[in-house]
Parts: structure tokens; C-alpha cells; sequence
């Protein structure tokens, strides 16, 4: 799909499938530190009859309802995972969206590579760590957490955006290659990932078989073909014009080519690799303009609304039950 031409047909396309928007519930998420890793810290989204409000959060205003009563059962959950030094509000308009139409949301920030704590950011650990912590979300949103009653244990899905896109795939079932001959190392042997990852043993398979669906956005690659073979569950695959921050085009279309069954590709003409990140208060624009500021001509908040509402359509038809 490219954006440019065909983004208002799915933005039209969706809302046929919409019952009407309700106010999103939201509440912050506090999962204790196991033997896997460190205390992990994000927020839920969730389906709420009450009319909307804002919650603060740090220096954000969010369009939702606190601690809302949920609305519904058996609930899909969806789990994002942020990129390098993002954070769990980092697709919060997505979130929003998806709890609007009915599903639960999970978002977290990665110890170590989120931006209060960028301790592991450079360290060859984050790529394994990175899809236990989505795997340790997933066992305590099922287990310990209040909310369990309200979701679908058999309807769960993935979005990741860049890192977060590397951890999806690793989940998917993906082996990374951390040698030098995967297409980001090769062509950038002095990439600060590549340096570090260089001479580490690859790491196992790490597939999440929960997880049933996946968006991916301008994954991080690095993998071979090889690698990739072991992905068999269903991606909807976005991809930037022009990359950044690591990922590189040619990178994007080696895995979207890889992959052993073609996902729903979008080709998002026009776009830098941020353009994925929501869009930017005037606040946070002028102190981060490397996230916020797209190409010219590039305009972010309708992309939004374009593939936010491809991405429910995506998991709307991935994660339903059969009657």
C-alpha cells in the first residue's frame, strides 16, 4: 500500500467496521522484577463507556478516562513495544484507537533502553532481553494481573515499532544473525549495534506462540534469510521511504522479502523512520525535533489516522474468534 494514494480508502474502510468510538480507559502498569529481569513499567489501555477525559502523565496530556470500569469481556490484547529510547507513550494514539474499538492494550518501557534509563541502550543484552520482557508482560497480563478475567487468552497480538519491530520478529520466530553478514552490519560494519553485537554468540529461538498476529514498523534487521524462515504467523509490515536511526530501505525490503509468507505490506512514501512515533505536542516539537519534524510535504497526523485504523482492521480480522 502506499500511503499517498490509497490511505483515505482504509481510513474509510476501517470505520465500516466500527460500532462508534467510546472514551479509552487507561491505567498505569507496575509488574514486578522476576528472575527474567527488572521491574517493568508502562500503562494499559482498555474499552470504557465514560465519557472521555485527559490523564496527565509526566509532561503528556492523554485522551482518556482513568481507571475506568472495563467494558466487555474476552477482550484481544494487543502489546507494544517502543524502539530505542522511546517510550511507552510512544504510539499512545494507537492505543487509544485500538481501546476504543474494543481492545485491551499493554505498553511498556524496556529497562535499559527507554528514555529515563538508557543503561543498556548500547549493550549486546538488550536484544535478548528486549522479547523476555514482552514474554514476562504477557505471563503477568495473564496471571497475576487484575485484568485477566477480561482478556482473551487466545487473541493477542504485537506491535513494534523499529527495536520493538526486531523484538516482534524474534517473537514471530526469527533467529537474529549477529555476525557481520546481516544486511545492516555488512553495509555499516561501525554501527555502534553492530560493534557491540560483533563476535557474541547468536541467540536462540525465542518464539512466543501466544502472540497469533503481528505489525511490525520499520523493523530493526538483523537477520539473515535464513533467520527468517521460522516466522510463520501473519504481519502487517510498514515501512518508511527514507529510514534512520539504524534501519535503513534496503534493509526493510530484505526482511519484508524474506519473510516465507508475503505479509500485508505498506510502503509509506514520503516518510522518515519517526514518522511512526505519534504526533508531537508543540512542547515536545521544539525540544525534540529529530522525533518530531517530518519531511516536508509529510503530514504525520493524517498518516496517523490512515494507519492506525489499517492496523485495527489488521488485528480485527487476525484475532477473531471463529463463531
Amino acid at each position: 500500500m502506499k500511503f499517498n494514494r490509497t490511505a483515505g480508502a482504509i481510513f474509510a474502510a476501517a470505520l465500516m467496521f466500527s460500532g462508534g468510538a467510546q472514551a479509552a480507559g487507561f491505567q498505569l502498569l507496575d509488574i514486578p522484577p522476576g528472575g527474567d529481569g527488572a521491574e517493568l513499567r508502562g500503562a494499559v489501555w482498555s474499552p470504557c463507556d465514560a465519557a472521555p477525559g485527559v490523564v496527565t502523565v509526566g509532561p503528556f496530556e492523554l485522551p482518556a478516562t482513568p481507571d475506568c470500569p472495563i467494558r466487555g469481556e474476552h477482550l484481544p490484547l494487543v502489546i507494544i513495544s517502543h524502539g530505542r529510547g522511546g517510550t511507552f507513550l510512544g504510539h499512545h494514539d494507537l492505543a487509544e484507537r485500538l481501546a476504543d474499538e474494543g481492545f485491551m492494550v499493554v505498553a511498556i518501557n524496556h529497562p535499559g533502553d527507554n528514555a529515563l534509563d538508557l543503561s543498556s541502550f548500547k549493550q549486546p543484552s538488550i536484544y535478548t532481553s528486549r522479547p523476555k520482557d514482552i514474554r514476562r508482560t504477557l505471563d503477568f497480563m495473564l496471571g497475576q494481573s487484575p485484568l485477566r478475567a477480561s482478556i482473551d487468552a487466545h487473541a493477542i497480538g504485537l506491535f513494534g515499532f523499529s527495536r520493538g519491530g526486531y523484538t516482534g520478529l524474534v517473537l514471530a520466530g526469527a533467529t537474529p544473525d549477529w555476525g557481520s553478514k546481516n544486511e545492516l552490519c555488512a553495509a555499516s560494519p561501525a554501527e555502534p549495534m553492530c560493534t557491540a553485537i560483533a563476535g557474541e554468540p547468536n541467540p536462540p529461538a525465542n518464539r512466543e506462540p501466544r502472540i497469533i498476529a503481528f505489525v511490525l514498523a520499520d523493523p530493526l534487521n538483523l537477520f539473515l534469510a535464513e533467520g527468517l524462515k521460522g516466522v510463520t504467523a501473519p504481519i502487517q509490515f510498514w515501512s518508511s521511504e527514507f529510514g534512520g536511526d539504524g534501519v535503513t530501505p534496503q534493509a526493510e525490503m530484505f526482511v519484508r522479502d524474506a519473510l516465507p509468507t508475503p505479509p500485508e505490506d505498506h510502503q509509506v512514501k514520503g516518510a522518515g523512520h519517526f514518522a511512526f512515533l505519534a504526533p508531537c505536542p508543540a512542547w515536545l516539537a521544539a525540544r525534540e525535533p529529530r522525533l518530531c519534524a517530518d519531511p516536508p510535504g509529510f503530514d504525520r497526523a493524517a498518516f496517523h489516522r490512515a494507519m492506525n485504523a489499517a492496523v485495527l482492521a489488521f488485528f480485527r480480522n487476525r484475532l477473531a474468534r471463529p463463531q
